[in-house]
């Protein structure tokens, strides 16, 4: 049986050139990259160039202002709880209800600390409440972070015209992105987005899990998340991770001359498996309409029946989606993006995630909209709610 993946937005292959370069730092090349020794030279370059890749990755201003961490959730919690330290006079924060869980729990935690927390809206396709946003902004805002693109369903915020309204309330405000979900997918521009401090996550675009980058912008101070060392400048303590960091740095070039297909063909791929799916089964609803999205990602509900269902069956046929974000699939609730964007209860239940890469073909696009009516008509036969759902089968034609 063949894999067909199409979970991308919870992790990725690694590509096999980001193997090749992570490899010579595991054997040859293992020195750690602080020593002053000569062995320790290679090692060292590495990590430089790495950090020259990345700050073109996200068109930073300086080298300076790239610091490796583990993963995008470190660099989220690195960057709201090392703004916040610098700037303990101030007790209100801002973030949006559809944030991932490493934001939105972290949040919930400095909630707890006596920290103010407005949490910003969206309307039934995903898109942010700006509205919302710049009412809730004051003199004694400290932080306002939002994803750059939701995990779930791939709706891109307005990052540009976000900053521009914190900076026009309160230029003192910082303004930290999550931008785990759009990294190899469309263009990071930091400069041009008035961006204070982004995370990234390598794991997301083809590079291996534990290695990620936080940008902070030289006119923001923070204090480290990890005490240790002289490393990344003081700002993450650890012996830094060669092998990963030169993978991250390989993933993001591949990505750079990757976009343009990335926004053409795997576009073209997502619209086609959207499409189809709503073409050919009358309970599937596009629950985000077709607002602005990253191009690998479609959210499609199946009313009255259960996602978890529906994931097995295509399990067993190789098939790997999700019903939402990999950090929350052991809850029984809802996902709380669907909540938040007020999908009905009869779709919230069944709604599945699907997420393409580079590396989808069309025959395995083919081969899903070939046997997922089947499925979902298999399932829907057992559904308790029979006579709601020819109702809905009238209604749809």
């Amino acid at each position: 049986m063949n894999l067909i993946y199409l979970d991308n937005n919870a992790t990725t292959k690694v590509a096999p050139e980001v193997l090749d370069a992570m490899l010579p730092y595991f054997k040859e090349e293992y020195a750690n990259p602080s020593s002053i020794y000569e062995f320790a030279k290679k090692a060292n370059h590495a990590v430089k160039e790495a950090r020259g890749v990345i700050k073109d990755f996200l068109n930073a201003e300086s080298e300076k202002e790239i610091i490796f961490t583990s993963c995008g959730s470190e660099s989220a919690n690195t960057a709201i709880r090392g703004v916040l330290n610098m700037n303990k006079n101030k007790r209100h924060i801002i973030t949006t209800k559809v944030e991932h869980p490493c934001v939105l729990n972290l949040y919930q935690t400095l909630e707890k600390e006596g920290y103010k927390v407005d949490y910003i809206g969206v309307n039934a396709n995903g898109e942010l409440d700006l509205a919302q946003l710049e009412e809730a902004i004051n003199y004694d805002t400290a932080l306002v972070s939002v994803m750059y693109a939701n995990n779930e369903t791939g709706v891109i915020f307005p990052i540009e015209k976000i900053s521009e309204i914190i900076k026009s309330k309160n230029k003192e405000t910082k303004f930290f992105v999550d931008a785990v979900q759009v990294a190899g997918k469309i263009p990071i521009d930091v400069q041009a987005a008035g961006i204070d401090l982004l995370g990234i996550s390598g794991h997301k675009f083809h590079a291996p899990k534990g290695v990620g980058a936080l940008y902070v912008n030289s006119k923001t101070l923070i204090t480290p998340l990890i005490i240790g060392g002289h490393q990344e400048k003081g700002k993450r303590a650890g012996t830094e991770n060669v092998p990963y960091i030169a993978g991250l740095a390989k993933a993001a070039e591949l990505a750079i001359d990757s976009l343009n297909y990335e926004m053409t063909e795997v576009k073209r791929l997502r619209d086609k498996l959207e499409t189809g799916i709503i073409k050919t089964i009358f309970n599937s609803r596009l629950n985000t309409g077709v607002t602005n999205r990253v191009p690998n990602t479609t959210n499609i509900g199946f009313e009255y029946i259960e996602g978890e269902l529906i994931l097995l069956h295509l399990s067993d046929l190789g098939i790997c989606a999700s019903s939402g974000s990999a950090c929350t699939s052991g809850s029984l609730e809802p996902s709380h993006v669907l909540r938040a964007m007020n999908v009905p209860f009869t779709a919230i239940h069944g709604s599945i995630r699907w997420s393409l890469s580079r590396y989808t073909k069309e025959s395995e696009i083919d081969y899903v909209l070939k046997v997922l009516p089947e499925i979902i008509n298999k399932i829907t036969a057992l559904s308790p709610y029979q006579d709601e759902l020819a109702n809905l089968k009238r209604l749809r034609g």
